[in-house]
Formats: C-alpha cells, structure tokens, sequence
C-alpha cells in the first residue's frame, strides 16, 4: 500500500510531495521525500525506512522523524514532518486517507 502526501508550506512557499510504501514482509515502511527546500532534502537523506509504530507515538525516543526534523529543519512549525507522518499512518493502513488542514489568518485589535 502506498500514502502519497503533497504539503504546501505557507509563507515560505515549498511544496513537498512525500510518497511512503509499505513492506509487508519486514513491516516498515519506505519514504521518498521530494521538495526544494533544502533542510526539507536533508531530512529525507537521512529518513528512508521507517517503523509505522514508532512513528504513531511520543513514547520512547519518539518518532525518528521528528528527531531528524529537529535536526535538520530550522522552522519548529514546518507542516512537512507532519506529512510525513501522515503518508506512513496511511500507508501502513493505520490510518485512512483524509486531509488535515491548518487554516492562520490574523486579526487585529
């Protein structure tokens, strides 16, 4: 099974597309992360091959995704690692396709 994520990143205006592949013999999951934005491709240098279930979870060390974001991405509000976290939850079949959305908008006094 396959989860395909495209993330718009606001302001900064990257587009990442982000496809994860499930192996069902070994139980992880494969990544291939696409996008301009430099920190972005470091961060899917290093992130390949995944376990669906440590990904799902703040327990232990957490997930090696966010770890490797916090080394890689300088912006704490990135939405990429969130995406990249979404495309594993579908591909292992944790979670079914369905759009988050983050919505900002400003208001004055």
């Amino acid at each position: 099974m396959r989860g395909i994520v495209k993330v718009v990143s606001g302001i900064c205006g990257m587009i990442s597309e982000i496809r994860a592949t499930s192996d069902d013999q070994s139980g992880t999951v494969k990544l291939e992360i696409n996008s301009r934005c430099e920190q972005i491709q470091k961060l899917a240098d290093e992130l390949e091959v995944v376990n669906p279930f440590e990904e799902i979870v703040f327990h232990g060390k957490g997930p090696k995704t966010l770890r490797l974001a916090a080394k890689h991405c300088k912006h704490a509000a990135c939405p990429v690692p969130s995406g990249i976290i979404k495309a594993v939850e579908v591909a292992s079949g944790l979670a079914l396709p369905k759009d988050a959305i983050i919505q900002v908008s400003k208001e004055e006094d």
